[in-house]
This record gives C-alpha cells, sequence and structure tokens, in this order.
C-alpha cells in the first residue's frame, strides 16, 4: 500500500511537473506571439498628423458642371488611369514590371500563387481573383472570411492568433480552428474593389463635408487610419468592413498577407496558426519573409485604381420613382448617391499618391458615405483591441450599393437573401428609415426595392 501511495505522488509530482513546463511553454509561446501582435498593432498606429488634402466637390443633387462623370462598365476595360496593354497570351509574367498596363497588373491580380512563392501556410485564398470576380475581375463575390474573438464586460480580445480564422493551410496540422471561448463570431462578405481607384481620390474633407451635413443622430464615424505606405500619418479610413484602410496599396498589403499568407516589406510578419509561429524556420514556410519584395501589392494597387465604376442598371420610371421613395426615408443620408474626386494633382496617401487626370474631377455613385455607422448589425469586432478603435467595436462601414444588382448574399454578413430582409435588419442608427420602409405602401415598397435593383 505505502508503495502504490509513493507511485501516486511521484506521478502527482510529474503531471506537475509537466503541467508548470507546459504552462511556461505557453506563457513563453503567448509572449512571442504578443511580440508579433504588438509590431502588428504597432504598424496600425499614426503619428496623429493627417495631411490636408485639396477639398473635393460633393453635391448629390446636382454634380458639378466642371466635373466628368467616372467611366463605369462590367467589361475588363480601363478607366484611363493605365493603357489598356496587350492581351494575356502575349504576357509574360517574368517580363511584367512598374509602368505595366491595366492588362499586365490584371495578370497579377489573377494570378494563383504556390507554396514555393510564400502561399499560405494559413490562408483563404490563391489568388486576388477568387474572391473579387462577379461578374468581371475586381467585383465580389459570396466568399466570406471568419472573424472570431472572446468579448467580456464589453471589452473584446482577439482570438488565438488574431481575430482572422484561415479557412485554409498548407498542412493539416496547422488548419485553424475556432477556440470553445470565441463567443463573438461573425462573416465578412468579400467586397467589390471595382471603382476604388475614384474611392481612394475622395479627398478628407470631401467626406468630412458629408458627415457634418448628417443629422447628429445618424451621424458617422470617420475613422483614421495609418497610411501603411505614408510617413506614418492618418487619412480617413475608406476600405473595408470596417474602413481599416485609407490607400489601396494598404488594403493590397494586408490583403496580401491576411488572405494569401503573403509578406512583403509593409507587413512582413507572417501569421500564425491559433497562435503557434508556423512561418520561416518553422516546419511549414520553406520561404524567407519578406515572400514577395512588394511589385504584387503595387501591381494590385494599380490594378484597382484602373478599373471602371459598376455600372447602373436599366432606370425604369418605377426605379425612379424608388429613388424618389428611397431619399424620403433619408436612405441617402448614409447612402450617399454622388461624390466628386479631388482635382487632379491634389497629393494624398500621406505624400505617397497624387490623383491623376483619369480619377481627379470625376463624378461617382457609390450610393455610401464611406463612414462607420453603428446600424444594429455590428459584428463586435474592433479594427484592432486597442483604444483608438474601440469605437469601431458594433459599427459597419456603410457599403457602397452600387454593383448591389449583383449581389445575392447582403449585409457584411452575408446572412440576409434578399433586400427586405435586409432592409429589416437595420436598427441602430436606421431604426426610423427601416420602421418607414414597414409602414410604406406595397406600391412604394416595390418602387424601392425596383430602384434598389437598378444598382
Amino acid at each position: 500500500m505505502k508503495t502504490l501511495k509513493l507511485v501516486v505522488v511521484v506521478f502527482a509530482l510529474l503531471g506537475l511537473a509537466a503541467s508548470l513546463m507546459t504552462k511556461n511553454s505557453v506563457q513563453s509561446q503567448n509572449f512571442q506571439n504578443s511580440a508579433v501582435d504588438q509590431v502588428r498593432r504597432d504598424r496600425f498606429r499614426h503619428n496623429g498628423v493627417v495631411q490636408t488634402e485639396v477639398p473635393g466637390k460633393t453635391n448629390v443633387t446636382s454634380p458639378s458642371v466642371i466635373a466628368a462623370e467616372a467611366p463605369t462598365g462590367f467589361d475588363n476595360l480601363t478607366n484611363g488611369f493605365l493603357l489598356q496593354g496587350p492581351a494575356f497570351d502575349t504576357i509574360d509574367e517574368d517580363t511584367v514590371v512598374a509602368g505595366a498596363s491595366f492588362n499586365d497588373n490584371r495578370f497579377i491580380f489573377e494570378e494563383f500563387e504556390t507554396i514555393d512563392d510564400g502561399l499560405g501556410p494559413t490562408y483563404n485564398a490563391q489568388s486576388c481573383r477568387e474572391c473579387h470576380q462577379n461578374v468581371v475581375t475586381g467585383s465580389g463575390s459570396q466568399i466570406t472570411e471568419q472573424r472570431t474573438g472572446r468579448t467580456s464586460n464589453g471589452e473584446f480580445f482577439e482570438s488565438l492568433g488574431g481575430s482572422l480564422i484561415h479557412s485554409r493551410a498548407t498542412d493539416a496540422k496547422i488548419v485553424e480552428l475556432v477556440a470553445d471561448g470565441d463567443n463573438t463570431r461573425t462573416f465578412r462578405m468579400s467586397l467589390s474593389t471595382l471603382g476604388d481607384g475614384f474611392i481612394e481620390s475622395i479627398s478628407n474633407q470631401t467626406i468630412l463635408a458629408i458627415r457634418a451635413n448628417q443629422p447628429v443622430n445618424m451621424r458617422g464615424n470617420a475613422v483614421v487610419v495609418p497610411v501603411l505606405e505614408g510617413n506614418g500619418d492618418g487619412r480617413i479610413g475608406r476600405f473595408g468592413w470596417k474602413a481599416q484602410h485609407a490607400s489601396l496599396f494598404s488594403f493590397s498589403a494586408d490583403a496580401y498577407l491576411n488572405e494569401m499568407g503573403i509578406t512583403t516589406p509593409t507587413l512582413p510578419e507572417e501569421n500564425t496558426s491559433s497562435g503557434l509561429f508556423v512561418g520561416f524556420g518553422s516546419a511549414f514556410d520553406p520561404v524567407p519573409e519578406p515572400e514577395d519584395d512588394g511589385e504584387d501589392v503595387s501591381a494590385f494597387a494599380d490594378f484597382m485604381r484602373a478599373t471602371k465604376a459598376p455600372p447602373r442598371g436599366p432606370v425604369t420610371a418605377t426605379a425612379a420613382n424608388g429613388e424618389l421613395v428611397f431619399n424620403q426615408l433619408n436612405c441617402n443620408v448614409c447612402h450617399v448617391a454622388s461624390i466628386t474626386t479631388a482635382p487632379a494633382g491634389t497629393v494624398i496617401n500621406a505624400g505617397a499618391f497624387t490623383v491623376p487626370v483619369a480619377l481627379g474631377d470625376k463624378v461617382i455613385h457609390p450610393f455610401s458615405d464611406l463612414l462607420l455607422h453603428n446600424i444594429g448589425t455590428g459584428d463586435g469586432i474592433p479594427i484592432l483591441p486597442i483604444a483608438a478603435f474601440e469605437d469601431t467595436t458594433n459599427q459597419i462601414r456603410t457599403p457602397p450599393l452600387w454593383g448591389l444588382r449583383t449581389r445575392n448574399r447582403l449585409m457584411h454578413d452575408g446572412l440576409s437573401f434578399t433586400l427586405t430582409e435586409a432592409i429589416q435588419r437595420h436598427r441602430g442608427q436606421a431604426t426610423q428609415s427601416s420602421n418607414g420602409f414597414a409602414s410604406l405602401s406595397q406600391l412604394n415598397k416595390n418602387r424601392l426595392l425596383a430602384f434598389l435593383k437598378s444598382l
């Protein structure tokens, strides 16, 4: 009996030692991961300087006569920012260089990445086109990304490897799973990038002017984010469901890392797999960081800058009357119909980009204010869990409605399946408009829906 007790004690001590070793190992790993997380978060802190940009013009009812309508089309043709370039069968990917044509950059945007290129080890897609291809390259899609974390006493904590849960991996041992404690969970739909060069070319002052004209109870949040390719200056965010990026270069570098797992000089730290280091030096990543020299990021950004805006569908008399109903319900307070970009020559993106003639002084019809709002559908996940972005937790950027007729999964999570359902989900700052829709006659509901289906 004494021998048995001794054995039990020995095993208990061994178990305690193993537990302490495991705990220390986990703490060590968590410390390393926290250091990586801190580096990433620091990249999303701006220095407090927001560059003054020459004001653009905004006039919802009658755009300025000196500005031209932006070109539109679902045709894979340039808006004039770049030359069209040769057909794909004449393009050699090894000779694509800076100053490339629209089709050169489209080729890179559509190119599938491999492990030898740096794909993964955790990732969501092998190509930009994979998530942006409905109905042409650069559009949105029905593909979602998954985000989770833990909310405790109103405070959000990211999951083990950040809030983004990758759907794919290059090795079965490192596929990311949702942690049991992650009680905040959401999907986010892939957004269209068509016409984003025009959105990038809207000045800060124009967005602030739109915000200033909104009723206090519907006023949006103009979140300031760093331009990653800039000198640390901030700019008003306008891309992504949280308006987390202000430039297309920043957006591209972020997507290259977080959606395809490819590091660049802008974002050189590899993602983890649920907190486990899987970058170069581990058993899972054969390519040293940075895996791309940044040329692909520039190509992605320039391709998007050269895309045409989504075209409007047929506008019937019913649809035209529906827009009047839309405005009467104050839907146009957030879904702003017309915005004019900054004049050509305006320096934006913390000095990193100058608005070209093809994008400057152009009237676009995004039906968005590009601001964040709380409409009762916020996903509970801030841009980053730091004080500067705390107010973004339950806010969502007003999605541009141009191209709406090409989408059959609606709202940020894709969980609304009809336009009526999407309207009914609007609460918070949009409660009055949603209630107004509910009280409309069937005739006016039909008119409003016809208008939305023309976008």
